[in-house]
């Protein structure tokens, strides 16, 4: 696990200067394996499934705009529950992903979008101590706590995912 971010994809750049911005305390790694899911991610770090952060993008209907739910790996969001907080929501293809967050699929940060996302955060990550979310590419990661997440994205906490 290294991390050299002027050798490293863009979005991996555009995170990791966004973390160095904010003063964050752990600069993003590059994993020699791609962390597409969670399971990947967890195996990679030697850590659980439910530290990995992911990120999920849907489309809210009223506005076109990403709604971005970052939550726990070992959980499912549950549509609805996010619904009721930010509006009617579709599906967001890849192209979709791409164009609003400027991240692909597997690699999405909860940060340094290309546009703004309506972003919340699945209190069940509050669990653990120490979590791990993608730094713009899938092979791409840091480390922070919960309440550095909360505080990077200026986002609230929620109840997001299936009982």
């Amino acid at each position: 696990m290294t991390a050299e971010p002027n050798d490293r994809p863009e979005g991996f750049r555009r995170v990791a200067q966004a973390l160095a911005d904010r003063g964050h305390p752990h600069a993003p790694l590059w994993l020699e394996v791609s962390a597409r899911t969670s399971q990947e991610a967890a195996d990679a770090l030697g850590v659980q499934v439910g530290q990995i952060a992911k990120s999920v993008i849907f489309r809210r209907k009223l506005d076109e705009v990403a709604v971005l739910v970052v939550t726990s790996g070992d959980k499912r969001v549950d549509e609805k529950k996010v619904a009721a907080q930010v509006g009617a929501l579709g599906r967001a293809d890849a192209d979709f992903v791409k164009a609003r967050t400027g991240f692909t699929i597997g690699g999405v940060s909860p940060l340094a979008h290309a546009t703004p996302a309506v972003t919340l955060i699945d209190r069940e990550l509050f669990r653990f101590d120490e979590i791990w979310a993608a730094a713009g590419h899938p092979n791409g990661v840091f480390r922070l706590s919960p309440a550095q997440l909360e505080s990077l994205t200026g986002a609230p906490v929620a109840d997001v995912v299936q009982a």
